[in-house]
């Protein structure tokens, strides 16, 4: 069974391919109102010491993949044309 967010609830995953200082700490989703969000964070300093600053960014696209175990294949598109013999 897959993992299906909750409302109001996300997870955030250190960002393994943070290049420049602006890219976030931590990156992961949030389902606000029935749609995945983007979410970002940042670890900070402040004068009461480390802190998390967070954002909610656009909605999470859905990708056109397959569901696992789906056995359908793609369509052949070969014509008698691209033969070359």
């Amino acid at each position: 069974m897959a993992y299906e967010p909750k409302e109001g609830s996300g997870s955030l995953f250190k960002n393994d391919r943070k290049e420049k200082p602006t890219h976030p700490d931590y990156a992961g989703t949030i389902m606000v109102n029935g749609k995945e969000h983007w979410l970002s964070g940042w670890i900070k300093e402040g004068k009461n010491g480390k802190f998390f600053s967070i954002a909610i960014g656009k909605e999470k696209e859905a990708r056109n993949f397959k569901a696992a175990g789906s056995d359908e294949m793609p369509k052949a598109t070969i014509e008698d044309d691209d033969i070359p013999f």
